[in-house]
């Protein structure tokens, strides 16, 4: 009997992480950047107005674009306050390259919510300084998503550098990685911001920095931000987050750049493949299901889709006139994604432009299945779609969220109103959306 006891605990320690990871969304689009959470019973519809299907809602001071993460019964969130008071971003349809004239004193702060009842249960000022950077109008101060691995949080302000936190609220470590000047690299004085957000692997938080200058990956001790590895290369500024796929054999950490798309070995940084052919702005995040590997950008005039397999070595660009190759399932010009970065869920594909057009293709051989034009309010989409129990969740910047059923016909199934303009990508755990608008965080469930 004691033996069988004991068997029955290994067994239960062996399978409680799993289940309690299905709850958890540790960084920037949950785990692996999926966007994909099932089991969750989310309403279809909610009015901040009336309350109805609002659990609670919380004032976030300050501008920030980064979205919430979630583990266990614990909410984080960052968010940038400047000192002056009514700072502002130009939300919208344009192509102004411009800075924004807010050069004030900055307060960068990190939240820990209760994730079931919104109750504050610490927060914590990271810095307080003048920003070394400039942002886009379009931008904030703190555009970056933190990570989590239930034991520590590990939040990036570019520039103003990575800092790390127990999820106690107690300080472990800072780690300055130099300027990281982050702007139009066509026009060198643009100064536009970062928002690559870090992920965590193994004990190593890894980050992503392209920048005007100098360009490099690093990953560091999660425990004492030392560098463990740090791998330099020749780009342009770019501004998505890295993924891990795991793989059967092998993981690759994948980043999305403008010269080329690379595959690294997470453990020592060293680069197994490259693929040439993107275009030259790029910031959607990439990711998997299987051995699909799926990585867009829309900047003109490429505006690529790639649908790679695993296991690659060397450069793997494709040939003119390629659509396909050895490592190269398909792929797609001009109908890549400039800032959401796209869902997979089922046998399906859906991507989401800035301007409304959502497309849905066949994701093993790239078919289209339906195109359709999302009739939002005119400010278009910034954020990225997430999904659960078939049903996609898409944020519009003027703050509606649609409801799409996912499948090979598309069926809008209702459009809510948050009240106020929404950049950041939901995050959803425990059968509740959590949805960070301009001025609140709204946490959304039946």
């Amino acid at each position: 009997m004691k033996q069988i006891k004991l068997c029955l605990i290994f067994v239960l320690l062996t399978i409680s992480p799993a289940i309690a990871g299905d709850n958890n969304w540790p960084s920037f689009r949950g785990n692996h950047a999926s966007g994909v959470a099932d089991g969750q019973n989310l309403p279809d519809t909610w009015n901040v107005e009336t309350g109805k299907n609002i659990k609670w809602k919380a004032k976030v001071p300050g501008l920030s674009h980064a979205s919430p993460i979630v583990w266990g019964e614990k909410l984080f969130i960052t968010t940038a306050i400047s000192s002056q008071g009514d700072d502002s971003f130009k939300h919208g349809l344009y192509g102004d390259g411009a800075a924004s004239d807010d050069s004030s004193m900055q307060k960068w702060v990190v939240y820990c919510f209760n994730k079931k009842t919104g109750e504050l249960l610490w927060e914590e000022t990271v810095v307080e300084a003048t920003p070394i950077d400039k942002r886009h109008i379009k931008a904030t101060y703190n555009n970056s998503t933190p990570a989590t691995n239930g034991e520590i949080v590990v939040a990036f302000f570019g520039s103003q550098g990575v800092y790390a936190y127990t999820v106690e609220g107690n300080f472990l470590w800072k780690k300055d990685l130099g300027r990281l000047d982050v702007g139009a690299y066509d026009a060198p004085d643009y100064e536009w911001g970062s928002a690559s957000s870090p992920i965590i692997y193994k004990e190593m938080v890894i980050l992503q920095c392209d920048t005007q200058q100098e360009s490099f990956v690093i990953a560091c001790d999660i425990k004492s931000g030392k560098t463990i590895w740090r791998t330099d290369r020749d780009e342009l500024p770019s501004w998505g987050t890295p993924t891990i796929f795991p793989g059967k054999n092998r993981a690759e950490l994948i980043t999305n750049s403008s010269n080329f798309i690379y595959g690294y070995n997470p453990e020592t940084g060293k680069e197994l493949w490259r693929l040439g052919g993107s275009s030259q702005i790029t910031a959607p995040t990439p990711i998997f299901k299987d051995d699909i590997i799926i990585i867009t950008n829309g900047r003109r005039p490429e505006k690529p889709i790639f649908a790679l397999r695993p296991g690659a070595t060397g450069d793997i660009t494709l040939k003119n006139g390629e659509t396909s190759n050895e490592f190269v399932i398909w792929s797609k010009l001009k109908r890549g994604t400039y800032m959401p970065t796209p869902v997979i869920y089922g046998d399906y594909l859906y991507t989401l432009n800035n301007n409304g057009v959502f497309d849905c293709y066949k994701l093993a051989t790239g078919k289209e299945i339906y195109r359709q034009r999302i009739l939002h309010h005119g400010g278009g989409f910034s954020a990225s779609p997430v999904v659960a129990d078939k049903k996609l969740y898409l944020p519009a910047e003027d703050g509606q969220i649609f409801v799409v059923k996912c499948g090979a016909e598309y069926q809008l199934l209702s459009s809510n109103e948050t009240g106020e303009l929404l950049m950041a990508t939901p995050a959803i755990s425990d059968g509740m959306l959590y949805i960070r608008g301009q001025n609140h965080l709204f946490a959304i469930g039946r």
